[in-house]
């Protein structure tokens, strides 16, 4: 399904997407070797045991990246110029190796692109959840959508 148009969005439209995906160890350990994040709590399984963790934690960036990525085929999918930002991102709980995470996105802004007529902005509140329904993630995200081709 193709994502869509900046026209389509209504503000406090709401999504419960339906793809959930399981975070497992190699995820952790591939995207920390990927971006060069060494940091122990994440790669490290005898450094994470004397944590107040007990095992490691997964990367906060994989965790905002899946949480967003989850969105994408319900909203964005094909119709995205690019993102502009995210604000106010927060991550109430940990996330670990075998918890599955799944997204939902409200709409809570939109507004016409003041120097690009075929274009908007539209302002997305993506939530991410585990499998006992705790928020692990939230950002504010705003990106540049096509409009509907005239």
């Amino acid at each position: 399904m193709a994502g869509l148009y900046f026209d389509q969005f209504e503000i406090g439209q709401v999504f419960k997407h339906e793809i959930r995906r399981t975070v497992t160890d190699m995820d952790n350990m591939l995207f920390s070797s990927l971006t060069y994040n060494p940091a122990a709590i994440h790669i490290d399984h005898e450094y994470a045991k004397g944590t107040e963790f007990g095992k490691p934690l997964m990367n906060s960036i994989f965790t905002l990246g899946l949480v967003i990525g989850l969105s994408i085929q319900d909203t964005t999918l094909g119709t995205t110029i690019g993102n502009l930002g995210m604000t106010d991102t927060t991550f109430p709980k940990p996330v670990f190796a075998g918890d599955t995470i799944r997204s939902e996105t409200k709409i809570v802004e939109k507004r016409e692109s003041k120097s690009r007529p075929t274009q908007g902005i539209v302002t997305f509140e993506h939530i991410g959840l585990n499998q006992r329904d705790e928020v692990i993630c939230r950002t504010v995200r705003a990106a540049l959508m096509m409009k509907a081709p005239a």
